[in-house]
């Protein structure tokens, strides 16, 4: 039920009220005394309520407010009616954020909510199994206090959380652990580690099983090798037909000597996390790199050049970077047509470094685009069959430049050509000193 209350109903009220008890007065003789009476008797009511009022407010626990008739009836009963809604409010909330609790107990990753200063808000179960943080124990806490492995404190120093980071569980070392960190609210962050400790089991297994089988294979076709080529050398003993059969299983031994050395090659790069890194003169690379292609582009005449615009080098792997390199080369080459143009060149671009690869070939459709750096993956297989492409090319690239906080940038049309990129970040760039 609406009430309002304006000055003009209080004003009108007094006038009433004062000018009954000033005619009462007349009628005795005493209009000043009544009318004293009456303000007297108007001030202790109102008071009286006023103590009733705080009463209630701060001592008394009853919900129910004062009965009273009036101005004071209609104010109780606001207030009764406010904090009705204040409590069905609150009510709400604590519903809303009870579902929210269970809702994030339930999940199977560690969850913490941390404010801009990543100290711990909140966090569930999970996390003191994972993590070993307690809530609320923990409250307030920064997490690199409590979380102290080296590459997570790099991690957060970096403030680049676009990828996760992988640490070894403080509480158990044998948990592998995926952590993200994402913006959650107006200035908090939430942070969810997840047990990858499966999966990092069956991808070392996947590696394992990969270098093994390769290495196995290098033996038997080393020897079919060797066997075909003393056929070979066998001049007029062998009908033509035989001719062209050895001539095509040289052709397939070749060719899967060349996989089993991309899958090698692979291993050792997803495997090889230990090595130093050093100052890389690139602008050297790059040119013995393209000295290296030009007597491999004997049969299709292509047009190579090379544009070397500055002298800075990157830290990292020589070995690695030149696989990456060469690898992206070698496939301008084998997907351009012949007397087409390759140029390659490597230049600074503000504060990073970038070694790019354009050709002018058939390019590459949309849908393909995202899939390239899979593995085994190839556009046409046919094609790739007779350029023999493997399909790891362009997987390898992709595990090397992890190693080097570098991007691969991929741009295409079709019929058009393509231009295959390494960005490498600024704190990769050192000055090479001859």
């Amino acid at each position: 039920m609406h009430f309002s209350l304006s000055i003009k109903d209080i004003a009108t009220r007094l006038l009433v009220i004062f000018s009954l008890s000033g005619f009462l007065g007349f009628l005795f003789g005493y209009t000043l005394l009544a009318i004293l009476i009456t303000c007297i008797t108007l001030l202790f009511w109102h008071y009286h309520h006023l103590f009733k009022l705080a009463n209630w407010l701060w001592q008394s626990k009853s919900l129910s407010p004062p009965q009273a008739e009036g101005v004071w009836g209609r104010i109780y009963d606001g207030l009764y009616r406010q904090n009705k809604r204040h409590r069905s409010k609150q009510k709400q909330q604590n519903e809303t954020i009870r579902r929210f609790r269970d809702g994030a107990e339930a999940l199977p990753d560690a969850a913490l909510m941390l404010s801009h200063e990543l100290t711990i808000g909140w966090s569930n179960k999970k996390a003191q199994r994972l993590l070993g943080v307690r809530w609320p124990d923990d409250f307030g806490q920064r997490i690199d206090n409590l979380i102290r492995a080296p590459e997570f404190a790099d991690y957060l120093a970096q403030e680049n959380f676009e990828s996760p980071c992988l640490l070894i569980s403080p509480v158990n070392s044998e948990v592998q652990l995926e952590i993200r960190i994402m913006a959650y609210g107006a200035d908090d962050v939430l942070l969810l580690a997840r047990d990858i400790s499966n999966i990092h089991r069956l991808e070392e297994m996947r590696r394992d099983f990969v270098a093994n089988v390769s290495h196995e294979l290098k033996t038997p076709l080393t020897v079919v090798r060797g066997y075909v080529e003393m056929i070979q050398a066998t001049e007029g003993t062998f009908d033509e037909h035989w001719v062209k059969a050895f001539s095509t299983i040289e052709g397939q031994v070749t060719r899967m000597d060349r996989l089993v050395e991309q899958l090698l090659n692979l291993s050792k790069v997803e495997n090889n996390n230990d090595d130093e890194k050093q100052p890389v003169d690139m602008a050297l690379l790059v040119n013995n790199l393209v000295e290296d292609a030009s007597w491999l582009n004997q049969e299709k005449h292509h047009k190579l050049s090379v544009d070397i615009s500055t002298q800075l080098g990157v830290i990292g792997i020589e070995t690695e970077l030149k696989s990456a390199c060469a690898n992206l080369i070698s496939n301008a080459i084998a997907y351009t047509p012949p007397s087409g143009e390759v140029a390659v060149s490597w230049q600074q671009i503000g504060d990073k470094l970038k070694f790019s690869v354009r050709d002018n070939g058939d390019g590459i459709r949309p849908e393909h685009l995202n899939r390239l750096t899979e593995r085994f993956y190839r556009i046409d297989r046919s094609r790739s069959r007779d350029t023999g492409g493997s399909g790891l090319g362009l997987a390898i690239v992709k595990h090397v430049l992890h190693h080097h906080q570098a991007e691969l940038v991929i741009s295409s049309h079709w019929g058009q050509g393509s231009e295959f990129s390494i960005i490498f970040d600024s704190s990769s760039v050192t000055q090479i000193t001859s």
